[in-house]
């Protein structure tokens, strides 16, 4: 079976499902491309308010499909990079995306498909969920931005230790270190995931948009660099439409109606 994304509307959340059950859900680059399409469409959708990643089935994805890389150790190095190239616009995208993105694991995360995860903004995983870096079983070393997410929210024997030795890491490990928000029962992890992207979308979208991009932006950041683009952000949104409805409701004491 060939991978695939597979798109699904949940009133106003769209599933992005990584479909390759045979394969563990092994990504390709044409699954990232897809993934790419599908962000740029439903960031200019207004009826989408958040999104929800997760795997076919069992899993949520290994990662790499070995095989197409043992294949490609006998091609020209440019098929790699183009490859890899292809999954880092997919978690350049993921980060950029300005509406909430939600991970919803079951059962493996591996490799590249544990780095998905950390692209995302909030995780929801299964108990059984297994989250591993395990390059340095085959011989290789991290790409989808894993090492970067890991070192950043990680202590740094912490991070080494798991890019190097591969070993798995339960969810409970994983929201110990602030890196999974929720732990749901086996076969739950979806539906949680649904729920949390459903309070999302009553939330304003362009309130929600800012404080992404102002998270993205703190780390590495001056304060007072930081303060001045707070400031711009709150400005622009007090004279948001969307501010005027939220304040109304505060008063009148009922749950706000954005747009």
């Amino acid at each position: 079976m060939t991978a695939e994304l597979r798109t699904e509307r949940h009133d106003a959340t769209l599933v992005l499902t990584l479909s390759d059950p045979s394969a563990r859900n092994a990504l390709s680059p044409q699954v990232s491309v897809a993934a790419v399409e599908a962000l740029n469409v439903a960031e200019t959708d207004p009826q989408v308010r958040a999104v929800v990643i997760t795997g076919d089935g069992a899993h949520f994805s290994a990662g790499g499909n070995l095989n197409r890389l043992a294949r490609n150790r006998e091609l020209e190095r440019e098929v790699q990079a183009a490859s890899i190239d292809a999954l880092h616009q997919f978690i350049e995208a993921l980060r950029a995306f300005p509406k909430p993105v939600v991970a919803a694991v079951e059962g493996a995360a591996a490799g590249a498909g544990f780095s998905i995860v950390l692209a995302c903004d909030l995780v929801i995983a299964a108990e059984n969920a297994r989250f591993s870096m395990a390059y340095g079983r085959v011989g290789l070393s991290p790409d989808g931005g894993g090492s970067w997410h890991l070192a950043n929210a990680l202590p740094r024997p912490l991070a080494l230790r798991c890019l190097w030795l591969g070993e798995p890491l339960s969810a409970r490990e994983l929201q110990a270190h602030g890196l999974v928000n929720d732990v749901t029962d086996a076969g739950r992890a979806l539906p949680q995931a649904l729920a949390i992207a459903e309070r999302l979308a009553r939330c304003a979208p362009n309130a929600v948009a800012s404080a992404k991009e102002l998270v993205n932006q703190a780390r590495g950041s001056a304060l007072g660099d930081h303060l001045a683009a707070e400031r711009s952000h709150f400005v622009a949104n007090l004279f948001h439409a969307n501010a005027g409805e939220g304040l109304q409701a505060f008063f009148e004491k009922r749950e706000p109606r954005f747009r």
